[in-house]
């Protein structure tokens, strides 16, 4: 059997198993995101961050994600919601 077609299938299997990870983590990052941005003072918000911090955390210790790319992202979020509740 050649190699390619190997590597196909297993590019195949590996995107089945990390597809619903992402879609998941992205739906969450989402949702903090719209949550900050309507009512960043509620607590709806502030479980909203963290649940997208969890999701993050989760896919980049399943590799789905780089280590690095869910802590930059896990950073700039917690930045965002920080700004947001802060007094001006």
């Amino acid at each position: 059997m050649p190699a390619y077609k190997k590597s196909h299938r297993v590019d195949l299997r590996r995107h089945d198993r990390n597809k619903p990870i992402l879609t998941a983590t992205r739906r969450r990052v989402a949702l903090a995101r719209q949550a900050i941005e309507s009512d960043p003072k509620s607590l709806q918000s502030a479980e909203a961050l963290q649940g997208a911090i969890k999701r993050l955390a989760q896919a980049a210790t399943k590799g789905v994600i780089k280590k690095n790319n869910a802590s930059r992202r896990i950073s700039r979020l917690t930045k965002a919601y920080n700004k947001a509740i802060k007094p001006a």
